[in-house]
Parts: structure tokens; sequence; C-alpha cells
């Protein structure tokens, strides 16, 4: 069925709460570092994203951002993955991410994304 709505744990431990899904396929909800952060700065951050039609396509993609709340710098994180359903009806996502986090000048630039 692929529905985002509801709790998902990283390998690394960090975990999304999709709380809000729409009918136009758009969700929001929380995204919480796990351990493996290993950066006692990052706090529970909102996230916003949004599905294929899961009618549609029964193993959908998706993509959310993730705006982190930090004490010192800002920092954007984009996932983009998909949805997979296995023959037991087990669902996983897979996912890519890339992080953006702000630079202090154009020279500083190269460094400021992962």
């Amino acid at each position: 069925q692929c529905l985002l709505s509801g709790s998902w744990r990283s390998d690394t431990g960090c975990r999304m709460v999709v709380s809000t899904l729409g009918k136009d396929s758009r969700f929001s909800g929380s995204y919480l570092p796990g351990p493996a952060a290993g950066n006692s700065e990052l706090l529970t951050s909102p996230l916003e994203g949004s599905q294929q039609d899961t009618g549609l396509f029964p193993q959908p993609t998706f993509s959310f951002t993730v705006n982190w709340r930090l004490r010192e710098t800002t920092r954007t994180t984009v996932f983009l993955g998909q949805c997979y359903v296995d023959t037991e009806g087990e669902e996983t996502l897979h996912a890519v991410w890339l992080l953006r986090e702000a630079g202090d000048s154009p020279a500083e630039d190269w460094k400021a994304t992962r």
C-alpha cells in the first residue's frame, strides 16, 4: 500500500514521523535525529513532502525536505526515494539525501553541500 503516514526508522536510528497525509499526496511531520547524527545541537525538526498517488503507483516515489532546527547554523536536507512492498506486504523506504549548510561566503560554497 505504501502510505507514508506513521513512523519510520532509518538504519542509523533517525526517525521520520508523518503526522498528516493529505488527499493531494502531500505530507508533513517531524524528523528526529538518531544517535549516529552525533550532534547534540540537532533538535526535532519539521518536514514537508509529497509522494506519487498510491492508487496509480503501488510502489510510489516520494520526496521531503527537513529544515533543521539548530542552535548555531541553518541546514536543509532533501530526501528522494521510493517505497517498496515485498511479497509479504512489508513496506520499506529507500532514499538518498542531500544536505545543504549555510556558507559564510561564495568562496566557501564548495563545502556547504554534502
